[in-house]
């Protein structure tokens, strides 16, 4: 990648891809462990932890590492969203069929949640594909916002969503109302999973939004700063922020407290629904790893066929394939919690990468010679 100011920039930024490949392997590790690891860890919220309970240091690290996945897939879909819908007004598209298109792929891919998913999972589910589905179509809203004002409500809600948050439920109790779960909360029951309520996972995509319109100007050549030392900066803010909340131990902590000084208390934060610590140390470790991939592409240049590219580009496949092995295996054949043995989660997380990876290959070309068929564009 050229970084002179305004010098043949490319269209398409490797680097991206690279960090939603990376997502990949870390969901692929995450949900291995939750279809067959019998010890899976996934009391990451108030309202299923239980005080006092001993966390293990590699169970604990395997969950852990696997947090950041679903705000790089929200935040880099509003990247995503931004440069391709930008371009296409900038070029003269109309608005409107914009906003209707926006809208059916934003629905295609929330009802695979409670359709696709909840099938092959044995109950009804709303996790990370409602969530970003329904934040596309609220974003036919969001586009048409300055940046500066998409800015300002983002940290409004980041600042105060634990406070509304309260105000329409309980965050330790797994079961509020639904409506309250569907928005801001979560809801957990043997039959029924809210795990991604809509308002906070808008709020990344709205900023993954915002540094999509950067990148259009950077790519433009319009854009004040290089990429690497901007991502920097936000990445060092969002530690601050979390070091800053989760030091004091109270507000911004969605009431999952830190109950003592180790390392695994530090990092075990909300996740059901996003606390503040939460979402500022994703985004935080978003932003590294995206100058750190940047910094790779502009030194090394892209192999097109490795493996974190081809995951990268096919994300949406790649999610609904494995998604569907592990809870039809899991749920239909019985093999739900059949070990305890972490090695044999990443003996399997591996195998499985290695299978995927020829269908996302040949899904990946097949896209690109077919896009006239509509659905294309939404896997």
């Amino acid at each position: 990648m050229n970084d002179a100011p305004g010098k043949n920039r490319p269209q398409r930024i490797a680097a991206i891809d690279w960090v939603r490949g990376v997502a990949m392997l870390l969901m692929m590790i995450d949900h291995v462990s939750m279809a067959y690891n019998s010890r899976h860890i996934s009391n990451d919220s108030a309202a299923t932890w239980v005080a006092g309970t001993t966390l293990g240091g590699f169970e604990f690290f395997t969950r852990w590492i696997s947090h950041i996945c679903a705000p790089i897939f929200v935040f880099l879909a509003g990247t995503a969203l931004a440069i391709s819908i930008e371009r296409k007004v900038a070029a003269g598209a109309d608005t409107r069929e914009l906003d209707i298109s926006l809208i059916k792929r934003g629905a295609f891919i929330a009802i695979l949640d409670p359709t696709v998913i909840s099938i092959f999972s044995g109950g009804w589910r709303f996790q990370v594909l409602y969530a970003i589905g329904t934040a596309m179509i609220c974003m036919v809203l969001v586009r048409r916002l300055p940046s500066l004002l998409i800015l300002v409500l983002c940290a409004g809600w980041l600042l105060a969503g634990e406070w509304i948050t309260t105000l329409m439920a309980d965050p330790t109790d797994p079961t509020p109302s639904i409506l309250s779960a569907l928005l801001v909360s979560s809801y957990t029951s043997p039959d029924l999973l809210i795990k991604y309520p809509l308002v906070p996972w808008l709020v990344m995509m709205s900023l993954g939004w915002v540094f999509g319109r950067y990148l259009n100007s950077f790519i433009a050549g319009k854009a004040r700063h290089d990429l690497v030392p901007v991502l920097l900066a936000w990445g060092g803010a969002g530690i601050i922020f979390f070091m800053l909340f989760r030091y004091f131990n109270g507000y911004g902590n969605m009431v999952l407290l830190r109950e003592g000084a180790s390392w695994i208390q530090w990092l075990h934060v909300s996740k059901y629904p996003p606390s503040l610590t939460f979402t500022a140390l994703e985004l935080g470790l978003t932003a590294w790893l995206l100058a750190v991939m940047i910094m790779i592409e502009r030194r090394f240049g892209v192999r097109p066929y490795s493996p974190l590219l081809v995951f990268g580009q096919t994300a949406m496949f790649f999610y609904l394939v494995h998604r569907i092995v592990l809870e039809g295996t899991a749920t239909w054949l019985g093999w739900r919690g059949f070990t305890d043995q972490l090695w044999m989660i990443y003996l399997v997380s591996v195998v499985m990468l290695v299978l995927i990876y020829f269908p996302c290959r040949w899904y990946r070309d097949f896209k690109s010679k077919n896009r006239h068929w509509w659905w294309t564009t939404y896997i």
